[in-house]
């Protein structure tokens, strides 16, 4: 069963920058790029587990802050040589309110 959550809206977040929330035991990540896109992954690098919401985004992707791991935000794998993977998660913007909602 998924369900959309309203998480924030688009004025919550600066232009590459995050904000996190927490749904269970699961923090994610919300991330708003410069091509207006909205992405949410898990909050957790695959590495050794590095905030990733504290990370520097460069196009669509994440630098972990610990060992900078690049995340693709959009598939949520880490870019090669190095190997892992993070959930992401379905996002969508009501362009009229400006509300972020992420679906679990």
């Amino acid at each position: 069963m998924t369900t959309k959550l309203l998480v924030a809206n688009l004025s919550d977040i600066d232009v590459l920058g995050s904000r996190t929330i927490k749904i269970q035991n699961t923090e994610i990540a919300v991330f708003r790029l410069t091509d207006g896109s909205v992405l949410a992954v898990e909050n957790k690098c695959p590495h050794k587990g590095g905030v990733l919401s504290e990370g520097m985004v460069c196009g669509t992707a994440v630098h972990c802050p610990l060992h900078d791991w690049k995340i693709d935000l959009r598939s949520g794998r880490a870019q090669e040589p190095d190997e892992g993977c993070v959930t992401t998660f379905e996002t969508e913007i009501d362009r009229e309110s400006g509300s972020i909602y992420v679906t679990i």
